[in-house]
């Protein structure tokens, strides 16, 4: 971002250097805080961001690249003020489950204690991040009860999730046939999660705090009343990541369970987990990058043609 900045201060794009300014806010809990992208004073819609790593691993500059190019491009393309939200939680092990999860509560309700309408707000994150987005969902729908409620006056305007984490068995055929070529495997996401649901738990509380973190493992009903909290959601996964059969079945659970939700999944031909954090790495707008910033195009657009209604 700050080479990025730089060359847009060199050529005299003022619009783009106002738009990369460093800008870390802390939120109340005195160890996460939010990295903001873009101008958030001129700004009509901002997502919230939770970047993925297994909970164990920080933010990279390629999650920032991708909100730039998928995000914030999207909202110039489109004429529309986009900022993002990039949540910074506290990793594994020094806090576990709900930890980010509370944190990402809190980041939800600062934003809407500063006035800004759900309806403003977009949610999501690539792979444990997709899985913190789930997490959020579920505690708008049916709060957690060691995380403070948040309470909406209307729907969020939409949601994502990349490559999402949401339960943590390995027993799906994609881990079978995508292993060999996948940058994950099973030992890597067993290690991800005894890590985020801490290792000296007994077999009961681990399953019940499973339940819990990962939506796919106890009552799907917890996947319910998504239509009250939200108007559009997005889920994209690649054919070749061990995560492809979980992502497809979360999206088929969602869907059974709130017919009127519009619901837009795409599976990425080829394609291997997060490959949209890979081609921001690459400083390159490729075909996952692209697709995410027409879904937020089309979220802005319906939003432009609400308001002239």
């Amino acid at each position: 971002m700050e080479q990025k900045a730089a060359k847009a201060k060199k050529i005299g794009n003022t619009e783009a250097v106002e738009r990369l300014c460093y800008d870390l806010e802390p939120l109340e809990d005195g160890h996460s805080s939010l990295l903001w992208i873009g101008n958030r004073r001129k700004a009509k819609k901002i997502v919230l961001f939770f970047h993925g790593g297994g909970y164990i691993a920080a933010l990279l500059p390629g999650h920032l690249e991708g909100c730039w190019r998928a995000y914030i491009t999207a909202g110039v393309e489109m004429q529309t003020e986009v900022v993002v939200a990039v949540l910074e939680y506290t990793l594994c092990p020094e806090a576990r489950y709900p930890v980010q999860l509370r944190q990402a509560a809190s980041a939800l309700s600062y934003l809407l204690s500063q006035g800004i309408s759900p309806r403003d707000i977009v949610i999501g994150g690539d792979s444990a991040g997709g899985n913190l987005t789930a997490q959020l969902l579920t505690h708008l729908a049916e709060p957690h009860p060691a995380v403070p409620r948040v309470d909406l006056s209307e729907p969020l305007l939409g949601a994502f999730l990349v490559s999402p984490w949401v339960t943590r068995h390995t027993n799906h055929t994609s881990f079978t046939e995508n292993s060999w070529i996948d940058m994950l495997s099973g030992p890597t996401v067993d290690k991800c999660a005894k890590e985020l649901l801490g290792p000296t738990q007994s077999d009961e509380n681990d399953a019940k705090s499973a339940m819990l973190a990962f939506p796919l493992d106890g009552d799907k009903r917890c996947l319910s009343g998504m239509t009250s909290i939200l108007r559009q959601l997005y889920v994209t996964v690649g054919s070749h990541e061990v995560f492809r059969d979980q992502g497809v079945a979360f999206v088929h659970e969602v869907q059974h369970l709130n017919p009127g939700l519009n619901v837009q999944f795409t599976m990425q031909s080829r394609q291997a987990h997060d490959f949209i954090l890979l081609e921001a790495q690459q400083e390159r707008d490729g075909e996952c990058i692209l697709e995410m910033k027409g879904w937020m195009k089309g979220l802005l657009g319906m939003e432009i043609q609400h308001s002239r209604e």
